[in-house]
Formats: C-alpha cells, structure tokens, sequence
C-alpha cells in the first residue's frame, strides 16, 4: 500500500488537522441486521454529520492544506450536492468563498442548502462532467481553487478519517460496505481500514445505471457513462477520464463491487427509516440494501455500514417510505 497515492499515515495526519472541526459520528449496532445476517452488523451513522454527510471530512482537510494566499483566491468545485454543501461550509469557516457547479440534476434542496451557506451557485449542463467544464473556466480565468469531489490526495485523505473510527469501534469487523460514486470514500474508507486490518474486505456499493466506477474497474481504465438520475442521486457523475488517485486506489483496494437497483435502494432508505429511526438519502442507503438483497454472500464476521449522507428532498423520502412507484419513477425513469 506504501506506492498508492494515499496512505495510512496520510489518513493519520489528516485525522490530526481536522479534529474537532468536523463530528466524530456515532457507530451503533443494529440488532434488526445482525438477526438477519447472524453476524454483528454495526452502523456508522455518518449522515449525523455537521453538514448531512461524510463529505465535510475531505473538504475540511482540503480546505486546511491550502496556504492563507489559496484560500485567499476562492475555492471551486463541481458537486452532485453534498460535497458542495460541506466545501462550501469549510471554506467559511476559514474566511474563503466557495463557488460549487452543479449540473441540472441536482436536487433544489441541495442546491438551496449550497446557497445558505454564502457559496456561489452555478447550474450548467445536465451532468457532472458539464459542471466541470465551468469548474475549469473559473480556475483559468479567476484564478479560483480547485478543490475536487474526491480525486485529490488531501480529500480523500480526510474521508479515510471514517475508516479510523470504523476500526476503533469495531476492531474485529470483517467486512466494511461504502457507497461508490467517484471513489473519495470509498478509496479512503480501505486505505485506512486496511492499513489497520489488512485481512478485512471492503465492498464498493452503489446502483445499476451510472455506476461510473464500476465501468471504469472493468475496463481496467477510467471511462464515460451516461449519468441517469437515481434515488442514489449522490453516487452519480463520472470519474474523469485523467483520474490520477481514486480510480488506483479502488482497483487495489476494493474486494468487489456490487450494483443495487432502484427497489433495493427504496427498501434500504425504508428500513432504515422503520428499524433503525434514521433518515438517510438513497446513496446512504445502500449498504443496507446489500444486506437486505443477500447480495454478499455469506458473512463471516462483524459488518460495518456506512451510512453517508442524510440530504434527501423529504417530500422523496415520504413518498419512497409509502412505498410509491412515483417515487422510483420520477426520480429514476
């Protein structure tokens, strides 16, 4: 692991720069799952976040790498939402303006979250590839930042801090399930985990259309999918074709991958809502939704799950908690 772009003393140092600037989240068992799968299951509620999601962890660790001139310039970045929301709340509180582009497909709670925090708002195209293009205007021109979603050492360094914790809670966890967009956490979450535990598996989840990572691992380089829309609307957007960190570090680290539909992301946002009393967004959901489709296999050990993100359009969530074909078709067709 010493020749990846990230490393267990990176995770180490940056779970030093950002404590107590972001929330040491709760790790909880769940007795519904663990009956279910014979096997303690635990829940890392990371959706407890300051800013609804995991994201917080590498933007702040970006945000505090950055030199008083950077930070001086302004930050930007493309989002699917969340990573947006919780650059834009690094970056004030440091003193730095935020610009996050979006595309079009990104939910108006989120969008309207971004804007409460004082960041610069713009919503070009209809993916995150689009957004991008503006992303790398605004740093030719203006001289803005970068500070990427998740291929960039600093982010994903501070979102393999979680990884810590699921280890100092559950020591003897053997298997670790992560949500798998562009593969920031997912990347960090096994840096970390396996330079501590290096006989644990970690499992990459996410859903059937758009699974940018998952093509790309397949075809053993980064390459372009359609991006859909999804209750998994966080997982989506691609990985950039010139992808220097994450795409390495899923290849070597991640012990598969798993592709969950439209109804098995539903009926993990509905028991987590009836079972376990929490609110979570579709990308959040789908490590429950792998334990509840049997899609692992046997377990043979503890489980972890994460829970990433809580940002959900609630008017969505009542509808998928109802168990309304609207909810799937308007959000998925």
């Amino acid at each position: 692991m010493s020749n990846l772009p990230v490393t267990l003393a990176d995770i180490e140092q940056a779970a030093r720069r950002i404590k107590g600037r972001v929330l040491h989240t709760p790790f909880v068992p769940s007795s519904s799952l663990s009956e279910r799968c014979g096997v303690p299951v635990g829940l890392k509620l990371e959706h407890h976040q300051t800013t609804g999601s995991f994201k917080l962890r590498g933007a702040t660790n970006a945000v505090l790498s950055l030199t008083p001139e950077e930070r001086a310039r302004g930050v930007v970045a493309a989002s699917t939402g969340n990573h947006g929301r919780a650059l834009a709340h690094a970056a004030k509180s440091e003193g730095a303006v935020a610009t996050i582009c979006m595309s079009r497909l990104v939910p108006d709670n989120k969008v309207s979250e971004i804007r409460r925090l004082g960041a610069n708002v713009r919503i070009v195209g209809k993916s995150q590839d689009e957004a991008q293009v503006e992303v790398d205007r605004l740093v030719a021109e203006d001289g803005l930042v970068m500070v990427p979603p998740f291929d960039d050492r600093a982010v994903v360094a501070g979102q393999g801090t979680l990884g810590l914790e699921i280890v100092e809670a559950m020591p003897d966890v053997a298997t670790v399930l992560v949500p798998l967009s562009g593969g920031g956490l997912a990347a960090g979450v096994a840096a970390a985990v396996k330079g501590r535990l290096p006989k644990t598996r970690v499992i990459g989840l996410t859903m059937e259309r758009g699974a940018a990572m998952k093509a790309s691992l397949d075809a053993r380089r980064p390459v372009q999918v359609e991006e859909v829309a999804s209750l998994a609307d966080s997982l989506g957007g691609g990985i950039g074709l010139d992808n220097a960190v994450t795409f390495k570090m899923c290849r070597a680290l991640l012990d598969g991958v798993i592709l969950l539909s439209e109804d098995e992301i539903a009926a993990g946002m509905r028991h987590a809502y009836a079972e376990e009393r929490e609110v979570i967004e579709g990308a959040g959901a789908v490590g429950i939704a792998a334990l509840l489709s049997d899609r692992l296999g046997r377990l043979d050990g503890p489980v972890a799950v994460i829970l990433s993100g809580r940002n959900v359009d609630m008017d969505l969530h009542r509808r998928v908690i109802n168990g309304s074909a609207d909810a799937l078709q308007e959000t998925a067709a």
